[in-house]
């Protein structure tokens, strides 16, 4: 018997014309925690996505448990034992717990037994310490919660293999140890992990092999015992040296872009969700806002952005009273925001790469003249943004949806930092992307800040955090719990203020 689990022999998916994978080949142990790393658009997700079912026109074979299969869907996928937690959950909010597990599923019964299903999802939830309490809605529960409620959902569907897509994107902390050791207590009964991660630290900390993907084709498998450090794993994704430091010059304070005073803002259900909360960023540093997402921080950057709407308190920008203000006058107070749902709020789908690098900026000289677009200049213009953000595009005419997610936010990042802004408002900008892609974004805020620029970041990444932020505000259940400075900022004092204990 096969000591693989899983074999994917020369798999080659193609949309159109762009190539994602190329003659892939992936051979997974039974028992392991098997690490898929690489660049944005490298082809991570097409490759599960063909594996789940999510795509079934695709070239090659597929071997799981020793059997030559076909997946034509997720349901087939399912069925078979492998269980996919996506980068974007797919939970129905409104529903409860226990209604989004059974959802889809198959039961024997005339009359679906809904308590007998929550019982075994609550002993479920016991054996792997992530009890959830099966009757509340999705929506009243934490990101962390829904992330453990997908996990659980593919264990109760008698998941084999998982795969786990940027599983410690929006995760304390304490909440990632908690997965690492869930994730090793199922590899010692015998299932099997698929990680998705760009966080070299952790692929190093947890995983037994990795393979790396380049350009959609395998650059390398190997053992992580045999990996000397986080630089060798880098340079294996990219094909070169990268830089895993981002240096910062010392402060130079050039005056409040930013005030903050006494501000309420209640969230979509009427509930308060920012909670007096009092700050300032000055021009020339970073303010970092730290946080497990959903204390407060979307709401916060909402009614800063004019988004929404404050029960009370006070935003200046640049001198200038901006609550009420339309999202348009206070983007044309200086500000630019990198917002934390780029397919909401940061870029039009079905609209072109130069259209959506307009978006913003087409009323201004160069872009436009007496009331007609200059699209020679828009072109070559964001040919140059598209360049130095190494967006991997076809050209600058093709569809934003067509892009991976993670050239989708270097998109948007380089057409905001493109505008040169008095105030950045930078939200999880680095969220899914590779180490170099990261990097050099985080290059280009440090830049801003140099320049003179105030930027508001914020992150559930610590280490971007503690690495950029002259100052780091600690938010939880919409209050303050503290502004550390950088001297004094580590994982050991954040860590107990992003889950509510003071010091």
């Amino acid at each position: 018997m096969s000591e693989y689990v899983l074999e994917m022999k020369k798999v080659t998916k193609t949309f159109g014309s762009v190539v994602a994978n190329k003659d892939v080949d992936l051979s997974v142990k039974k028992g392991e925690i098997h690490a898929l790393l690489g660049e944005n658009g490298a082809g991570k997700s097409t490759l599960m996505n063909c594996l789940y079912g999510m795509f079934d026109s695709y070239e090659g074979e597929v071997y799981f448990d020793g059997q030559l299969v076909r997946i034509a869907d997720s349901k087939h996928a399912i069925a078979l034992g492998i269980g996919m937690v996506h980068q974007h959950f797919m939970l129905i909010p409104v529903l409860s717990v226990i209604e989004n597990v059974v959802l889809g599923m198959k039961e024997n019964k005339e009359v679906l037994d809904l308590k007998a299903a929550a019982r075994e999802f609550t002993a479920l939830g016991q054996k792997y310490n992530m009890e959830i309490d099966p009757w509340v809605k999705v929506e009243q529960l934490s990101v962390g919660q829904q992330q453990r409620l997908e996990i659980l959902k593919a264990l109760y569907r008698k998941a084999k293999l998982l795969i786990l897509d940027e599983p410690t994107a929006v995760l304390t902390p304490g909440e990632i140890d908690s997965l690492f050791e869930m994730m090793h207590q199922l590899t010692d009964e015998g299932h099997t992990v698929i990680f998705i991660s760009h966080k070299l630290g952790e692929i190093m900390k947890i995983c037994d092999r990795c393979t790396v993907l380049r350009l959609g084709e395998v650059a390398a498998c190997v053992k992580i015992s045999d990996v000397k450090d986080h630089q060798q794993l880098a340079s294996l994704m990219v094909g070169r040296d990268v830089a895993l430091e981002t240096t910062t010059k010392p402060v130079e304070l050039r005056g409040k872009r930013l005030e903050v005073e006494s501000l309420c803002v209640n969230n979509d259900r009427g509930i308060a969700a920012v909670k007096d909360m009092s700050f300032d960023v000055h021009g020339g540093e970073i303010l970092g806002i730290c946080g497990v997402d959903g204390n407060g921080q979307s709401e916060l950057i909402g009614c800063i952005t004019g988004l929404r709407q404050a029960a009370s308190g006070k935003v200046v920008i640049n001198g200038t009273d901006a609550l009420g203000l339309n999202p348009g006058k206070i983007l044309a107070l200086g500000v630019s925001h990198i917002p934390e749902d780029r397919h909401k709020y940061g870029m039009i789908g079905p609209m072109t790469l130069d259209e959506n690098l307009i978006l913003v900026s087409y009323k201004q000289e160069n872009y436009s003249s007496r009331g007609f677009l200059n699209w020679k200049w828009i072109a070559q213009h964001g040919k140059e943004i598209i360049k130095n953000f190494s967006v991997k595009t076809p050209g600058i005419k093709e569809l934003a949806k067509n892009l991976s997610g993670g050239n989708q936010q270097k998109l948007v990042v380089g057409r905001e930092l493109d505008r040169t802004p008095d105030l950045l408002i930078a939200v999880h900008p680095s969220r899914g992307l590779d180490i170099g892609a990261t990097k050099y974004i985080q290059g280009q805020i440090v830049e801003q800040r140099d320049r003179g620029a105030a930027v508001l970041l914020v992150s559930t990444e610590l280490d971007e955090l503690i690495e950029l932020s002259d100052r780091i505000l600690v938010v939880f259940d919409g209050k303050i719990m503290g502004i550390v400075e950088r001297a004094s900022a580590t994982r050991e004092v954040l860590g107990p203020l992003m889950a509510g204990v003071h010091e």
